[in-house]
């Protein structure tokens, strides 16, 4: 699945394909953000906790995650972001405060949103947004 917003780069990456494909992917990967904010935004969140800026399970490539572009639809109406992600080191991301600690994250989140599933999280099913609907990778 391609997820980048940048069509400049998706356009020079594919550049053989033609021009149209590379236009539905891009207002594809738009159309499924809008729609998850959208879905996210009428639980009436106040703090929204992103679970994991990776993609993969055990990965730590959060640079190009799909889920920034959520975060900044979500930002964009007035919803504070937290990030849970144990192995950033940094004490923010793209002005989202990072939260060390899973119970702190948990309680004060009034959504979650994961990539997948974890087990670390079914004492807060409730909360849990997702598109994971086999918890698996």
């Amino acid at each position: 699945m391609i997820l980048l917003e940048n069509k400049q780069q998706l356009r020079t990456n594919y550049d053989k394909v033609p021009n149209n494909i590379i236009q539905a992917i891009v207002d594809a990967n738009t159309t499924r953000k809008d729609h998850i904010a959208r879905k996210i935004l009428k639980r009436d969140p106040k703090i929204v906790g992103i679970y994991r800026l990776t993609m993969k399970m055990d990965s730590d490539n959060f640079r190009a995650s799909a889920v920034q572009g959520v975060m900044k639809r979500l930002k964009a109406k007035g919803v504070e972001v937290v990030i849970y992600e144990p192995v950033l080191k940094k004490e923010s991301f793209f002005n989202s405060r990072v939260i060390k600690d899973l119970d702190e994250f948990k309680k004060i989140s009034d959504v979650i949103v994961t990539n997948r599933l974890s087990d670390d999280l079914c004492d807060v099913e409730e909360k849990i947004y997702t598109r994971d609907l086999f918890a698996r990778d």
